[in-house]
């Protein structure tokens, strides 16, 4: 593994991080953030889409004060990792399922580092749905903790078919690469005000995640691709469908989720044999980034939930 950067003045993260580069089996080229102090065991911290290692600055802190190393991945096309098409703005994959090179990339690097074990597992939106598929894979964590899984997007029912066909048909067609109707390749948190945004209800939380896209504008991204959003809806529909695994869970949601699908994270909550769901009421999307008691009682919450685990 050789260096990478990683900013330190953004983050606000403990001492003692680093960043390193990883080369996944298909030979794209990612990032991962380690800060290896914790007795206790090592969060593996998958991030949502247009997310990067830094975003997580504040959660590493949270996590390490409570016993807990932490190691974050910028996925394939976003943060400092390899981006996908000419377009850098442009949030995009092939296939779904390419981000489990990134999985298996980010678990070899855990062991190389020595991090401490036992391994868990913490993810955020679309990084839930990436952390399901790893887990019904078989990934080797004691536990895991979703925020705002993305099982869904939150698309009205009469619209669903045909978002799947038009973006089918677009990536058919070789327009692919193109944004979906009503994005750019401009950064939310950057042109969103805070007010009425769909992220936090904390000023505070939301200025933390303009300041670091503003300092670095390398880091976020734009809006997704026809072909990523193809690949999502082709992929939560196939995870719908599936039987969920045995790793003990917690999921929290706000209950003014406008994201995600609310109603396919408890429906994936009903049929989780060891699952606990936790509505946390008035937060948005970014359980993780909302007003201070909201962020402790959630980490209290998760690590409670890690530490019956060991």
């Amino acid at each position: 593994m050789e260096n990478a950067p990683l900013y330190d003045d953004v983050a606000k993260a403990p001492d003692g991080g680093a960043a390193y580069w990883l080369t996944t089996t298909d030979g794209v080229r990612i990032r991962v953030g380690a800060w290896d102090k914790g007795e206790k065991g090592t969060v593996l911290l998958f991030p949502g889409r247009t997310e990067y290692i830094e975003k997580y600055g504040q959660a590493v802190g949270d996590l390490q004060a409570r016993g807990y190393a932490t190691l974050v991945v910028d996925w394939r096309g976003q943060g400092l990792a390899d981006r996908l098409l000419d377009d850098p703005a442009a949030g995009h994959v092939m296939h779904f399922t390419d981000y489990q090179h990134d999985v298996r990339a980010m678990v070899a690097a855990a062991r190389e580092l020595n991090m401490p074990e036992p391994f868990y597992l913490l993810s955020h939106s679309m990084g839930g749905c990436i952390a399901l598929r790893a887990l019904i894979e078989g990934i080797d964590v004691k536990a895991a903790t979703f925020s705002a899984p993305m099982w869904g997007i939150l698309i009205s029912a009469p619209m669903r078919p045909v978002a799947l066909g038009i973006s089918w048909i677009s990536s058919g067609m070789g327009f692919g690469h193109k944004y979906t109707p009503g994005t750019s390749a401009n950064s939310y948190v950057v042109t969103a005000p805070f007010e009425g945004n769909l992220l936090t209800t904390d000023p505070d939380m939301y200025a933390y995640m303009q300041d670091q896209a503003r300092a670095y504008p390398q880091l976020p991204l734009g809006g997704p691709s026809m072909n990523w959003l193809f690949q999502a809806l082709t992929e939560t529909r196939k995870l719908q469908a599936m039987s969920m695994p045995n790793t003990p869970t917690i999921t929290y949601l706000g209950t003014n989720e406008r994201i995600v699908d609310s109603l396919a994270v408890i429906k994936l909550m009903d049929k989780w044999k060891d699952g606990h769901l936790e509505m946390v009421d008035g937060a948005e999307h970014e359980v993780l980034m909302e007003d201070v008691a909201t962020r402790q009682r959630a980490f209290d919450g998760m690590v409670e939930w890690f530490n019956t685990h060991p």
